[in-house]
């Protein structure tokens, strides 16, 4: 086996600083990070950058190729980390990854929904024990400058935020939509909140933009930010939402139907708790146990 080369550019400044890693494209069907990050590579070529910017625009290769979100071997890159040398070409991927992350000063790993869901966006982090990192891993969120701010259970394993955590990297991972688009103003949203997380870390010069934060929702309870297994379908079939993503919906509420394929079985989906839904599946075909929403309480601000 082949060691794996990510396709990296290295961006140097004029003055010491600060390293900067951006990721895009974890997995294979996130497109509004690979062309974001391609926009700040132009972008950051001609500017007055204090430190270096590590930027990958498609971490995971195999999987675009393939036009899936996994490559050959079937295996989540966001759930492998820190992977190996030795092993399959997601586990190789993530060993590779796991490196640049684990020798950067700061780290922003872009993701959308991809072809299945949809994200409300949002700038998320773990709730790191150390107050140092959380403290700066909240204003790279802030900075960024989404409408929900996301703090999440610290012990989740095999991201690429948990490389971070444990190399005590202030690290934030962002979500913009999805549903197997390429969101213009999601494209937009991500140039604009890099640079102005690139401003709070002083690695250039730029006007702190009016605050877009809407809600910020701590969450340390186990599992918390694992959005894969929350609102598990209750069976298989045809998934129709009655909700949009961005509503506040209450307990109990009505979040959708599953239905049979000529529609004389309907089973409804009804929330949980009171929240903000900040996941929604938009691929109708579901199997049991997939993840159809995720609803989060919220404190405004």
């Amino acid at each position: 086996m082949s060691d794996v080369q990510l396709a990296v550019c290295d961006i140097q400044g004029d003055t010491h600083g600060p390293c900067l890693l951006i990721t895009g494209g974890v997995h294979g069907d996130e497109f509004e990070s690979m062309v974001a990050i391609r926009r700040l590579r132009r972008l950051l070529s001609s500017a007055n950058l204090c430190g270096r910017v590590l930027l990958v625009p498609v971490v995971n290769e195999p999987a675009f190729e393939r036009k899936h979100r996994c490559a050959e071997d079937g295996l989540d890159l966001a759930r492998t980390f820190p992977g190996t040398s030795t092993g399959t070409i997601t586990q190789r991927i993530a060993y590779a990854a796991a490196r640049l992350i684990s020798g950067a000063d700061y780290y922003i790993d872009l993701h959308t929904g991809g072809t299945t869901m949809s994200v409300w966006p949002l700038a998320g982090y773990c709730l790191h024990q150390e107050p140092r990192v959380l403290d700066m891993q909240r204003r790279m969120a802030r900075a960024f400058n989404l409408p929900v701010i996301w703090g999440t259970d610290p012990s989740l394993q095999g991201r690429s935020l948990s490389v971070a955590r444990d190399a005590n990297v202030p690290a934030i991972y962002v979500e913009y939509l999805g549903a197997a688009t390429c969101s213009s103003p999601g494209v937009q949203a991500y140039v604009e909140g890099c640079l102005n997380v690139m401003a709070e870390l002083a690695m250039i010069d730029r006007p702190a933009p009016s605050s877009l934060v809407e809600y910020l929702i701590e969450d340390d309870r186990p599992s918390s930010g694992h959005m894969q297994i929350q609102n598990p379908a209750p069976c298989a079939g045809y998934f129709e939402a009655t909700v949009e993503l961005g509503q506040v919906v209450d307990q109990g509420q009505l979040i959708g139907t599953i239905s049979d394929p000529l529609g004389d079985q309907i089973v409804e989906v009804r929330s949980a708790t009171r929240g903000l839904v900040l996941v929604l599946r938009t691929f109708p075909r579901v199997d049991q146990d997939e993840a159809l929403a995720v609803i989060v309480e919220t404190d405004r601000r």
